[in-house]
């Protein structure tokens, strides 16, 4: 069975940063579509940031204070978040999909999630 597993998160004070990584052994990933999603309590999953082949996304809300990146030689995939808000409090979950909308919550794999808590 195909695993995603995520690290790296926690608690840390509005302003502050913390790194994720989502280490995906046992394959190659280099031509999927590697995405980062989180889920808030009570809320729907939403879309974070992506890394395709060729493009980097992110969502307005964490434009400029995010930063995704991908080692295909490693099979990591990092989410750099920089000047975090308390709205950013949510669970993170990497994500792996072969094609398909980046930004949509329908990725064939998925990590069991790391949490994330700012506080103000």
């Amino acid at each position: 069975q195909v695993q995603l597993l995520e690290s790296g998160g926690g608690l840390v004070q509005a302003g502050g940063s913390l790194s994720l990584r989502c280490i995906a052994p046992g394959r190659t990933w280099i031509r999927h579509n590697m995405a980062w999603f989180r889920q808030a309590p009570g809320k729907e999953r939403e879309f974070v940031a992506a890394v395709t082949w060729t493009n980097i996304y992110y969502a307005d809300s964490v434009k400029g204070r995010f930063t995704v990146s991908r080692d295909n030689a490693q099979n990591t995939f990092d989410l750099q978040m920089n000047n975090l808000k308390p709205e950013d409090t949510a669970a993170y979950y990497c994500a792996a999909q072969p094609w398909g909308d980046v930004s949509s919550p329908t990725y064939e794999y998925w990590g069991q999630g790391t949490q994330v808590t700012v506080s103000s």
